[in-house]
């Protein structure tokens, strides 16, 4: 199934329909009205307003509060466009974009292009059958002819095969920062791929079953061990982070990771519905 353009548009035609959506999506099951009490209430759109109204007691309900639009002068289409952008770009939607499509100031753009990121949150599930980890560097400059890690962002990452991703920006690639991470996210007795850092070499100390590759030696698969989905997950995110944000600072390098684990783990579904249902979930 694929949810074009030409779907967003027939669906979400003006601000009116995006505020209807919004309203089901989170009053929608309501068995009573919280004031009055009467079972399977009747609400009405209150003209001119951003609301709803109880037509048996008049109790008023807003379905923008505690959301990412609450408070924003926004068109609320245009928020709802954005997030559309972003559940179609594989590469990631810069606030430049968002300020060259809504016509907005660079702030409004940023601020926007955050709030939609803050809805795409990480998997909470452990991870099992096959996983292969690895870490990788963010950043940083090139020091005359080798690439050092001096002033690199380090994110780890697991994925596991024909499934889920999970990955984290970290202060470092020592065993004290990544197993309880590792030991947190991925399922005991499960088999784990790696490369040879020291760090994987307890893993069977640990419970899991464990095999590397030794990237220094020019192996980089020997059947079905390899990390070779990490690291193409890797590429991904380098390439976005590179052609779409140029730059993306340390302080806000875990919203931008996450974004890409979140659509990795969609990749076979279309992502909208899920991220405007998000969306409509009152912050609490």
């Amino acid at each position: 199934m694929r949810y074009t353009i030409n779907t967003f548009n027939e669906k979400f035609p003006d601000d009116d329909s995006c505020l209807n959506y919004l309203f089901e999506q989170a009053y929608g099951d309501m068995i009573a009205c919280p004031k009055c009490g009467i079972i399977n209430p009747s609400y009405y759109r209150v003209k001119n307003r951003k609301c709803f109204e109880c037509k048996d007691c008049g109790n008023q309900i807003h379905p923008l509060a505690n959301t990412i639009f609450h408070k924003s002068s926004t068109p609320l289409r245009s928020w709802f466009y954005i997030i559309y952008l972003f559940s179609v770009a594989k590469n990631g939607v810069s606030a430049k974009e968002v300020e060259r499509h809504l016509g907005v100031t660079y702030k409004c753009a940023w601020r926007i292009a955050k709030q939609v990121r803050e809805l795409m949150n990480q998997e909470t599930g452990r991870l099992t059958g096959i996983v292969e980890t690895d870490e990788t560097y963010i950043g940083g400059r090139k020091r005359g002819k080798d690439i050092t890690f001096q002033d690199k962002e380090i994110v780890f990452g697991m994925v596991e095969r024909g499934g889920k991703i999970k990955a984290a920006h970290v202060p470092s690639a020592g065993a004290r920062i990544l197993l309880p991470r590792l030991k947190e996210s991925i399922a005991d007795g499960t088999t784990i791929y790696s490369d040879q850092a020291r760090v994987y070499s307890t893993l069977k100390r640990l419970g899991y079953l464990h095999d590397s590759v030794n990237h220094s030696a020019g192996e980089y698969g020997r059947g079905i061990v390899h990390t070779n989905t990490i690291e193409g997950f890797w590429g991904q995110l380098k390439r976005s982070i590179d052609g779409t944000y140029h730059c993306v600072s340390p302080k806000y390098l875990q919203s931008y990771v996450t974004e890409f684990v979140y659509r990795y783990n969609y990749r076979n579904q279309p992502v909208f519905p899920v991220l405007i249902a998000s969306a409509a979930r009152r912050v609490q």
